[in-house]
């Protein structure tokens, strides 16, 4: 008995052996028949997945259609597995390279005046950034004296690590002031009234955005001139470094409340990193988590003027900003991204959160996706003594 028994157990395991050889030479010859795009390079940022590099292959289904890193230039190898047309689990690897293709970004019109004998680095004064470099090369060509009256025909030459180099040709006027410059004109005013009959539709609503600079607002009276939503300020930082609740929130949410207009928050940030942006989220969360709120926490990010003194990335401005909305969603808000125009589509990446765009204008030409559109900061409307931003809100943008 003991020997039969050893001999069918000899038996189940050279069969067992047998099956896992035939299995390892199915897997070793498996057909694999994968067919590749031509172009195998990612934009730094861009966001791919391994399929989106695939035109063919004899399967039905990728197991780990995992997204490749695009945070870092270079060459990255890529392997996926899936399962072929014979049932048989397989694997593939190929190279895929990051590259930074796109020029430097400069804030500069075709005009730039400095006062005569101001003691400033020109080169310094002049703002400008990179999607992945912190502090690309910069240049002036051209001769000019910051101590002599004129005006100067002058090139900013920006070039970053990859080799993306951009000149931008401008005029520098140096000039003296005489002390009785002329004020600038009243801006013209957009009536209320006017922008719902021209914007208002079954698809829209119409609001504002409001704080302190619209001193003490008649609730009553905008609620019947018909402001569908408000956007308020919670507060900001005093020079970047001290929280400060604005003077005219707790009214405004409180009257907004009261008077049944759905509400949303604003906070200005001065954040140059994904920690202060957090700090910066959790103290707004802190201010607004007894109230309402209906309506997007919103960043507004808009430390243009002073960009140069951060030494960051448009990729890790970006990081910044959803670093600050993450949190926010995280409490259980919803998070949205104010800016300009220019700055969505030279600044910013793109981001899953909803847009609030800025474009002071009748009709957007704006190509990405927004969710409002702040269209003037000249609105007039009863209620309120100065001017105030007028919104429109597409409820399915």
């Amino acid at each position: 008995m003991k020997t039969r028994g050893i001999i069918i157990l000899s038996v189940i395991m050279l069969s067992i052996i047998g099956i896992l050889f035939y299995k390892d030479y199915q897997i070793r010859h498996a057909k694999i028949e994968v067919i590749l795009k031509e172009d195998l390079t990612i934009e730094f940022g861009e966001k791919k997945k391994i399929s989106d590099f695939i035109i063919h292959f004899n399967g039905e289904k990728i197991l780990d259609d995992k997204e490749i890193d695009y945070t870092t230039i270079g060459k990255k190898q890529v392997q996926f597995s899936y399962i072929n047309d014979d049932n048989i689990k397989v694997s593939y690897q190929f190279e895929v390279e990051v590259k930074d293709t796109i020029e430097p970004f400069v804030w500069l019109g075709k005009t730039y005046r400095v006062e005569k004998d101001q003691n400033i680095n020109l080169i310094d004064e002049i703002q400008r950034g990179d999607n992945y470099d912190r502090n690309p090369k910069c240049s002036i060509e051209g001769d000019y004296d910051l101590t002599t009256i004129g005006k100067y025909p002058l090139a900013f030459i920006i070039s970053d690590s990859s080799g993306n180099t951009y000149r931008h040709e401008f005029i520098l006027e140096v000039y003296e002031p005489l002390g009785n410059e002329a004020p600038s004109p009243e801006p013209e005013s957009i009536d209320f009234e006017k922008i719902k009959k021209d914007y208002k539709t079954e698809n829209t609503k119409i609001g504002l955005d409001i704080s302190s600079w619209q001193g003490d607002i008649d609730f009553e009276k905008i609620k019947n001139a018909g402001v569908e939503f408000l956007f308020i300020r919670v507060g900001s930082k005093n020079s970047s470094t001290e929280y400060f609740v604005d003077k005219s929130f707790e009214r405004n949410i409180r009257l907004a409340s009261q008077y049944e207009i759905p509400v949303g928050i604003y906070y200005y940030s001065y954040a140059g990193n994904e920690k202060e942006a957090i700090e910066d989220a959790k103290w707004v969360i802190e201010q607004i988590k007894d109230y309402k709120i209906e309506l997007p926490v919103v960043l507004d990010w808009e430390e243009w003027s002073n960009f140069n003194r951060y030494h960051i990335s448009f990729y890790e401005l970006t990081n910044i900003a959803e670093a600050f909305l993450q949190e926010i969603e995280k409490a259980g808000y919803q998070g949205m991204l104010y800016s300009s125009k220019t700055y969505l589509e030279h600044i910013w990446f793109k981001t899953d959160y909803d847009v609030w765009l800025a474009h002071y204008t009748d009709k957007t030409n704006y190509a990405g996706n927004y969710q409002y559109w702040q269209m003037t900061s000249n609105g007039k409307i009863e209620g309120i003594k100065g001017l105030v931003d007028v919104n429109i809100f597409y409820q399915s943008h």
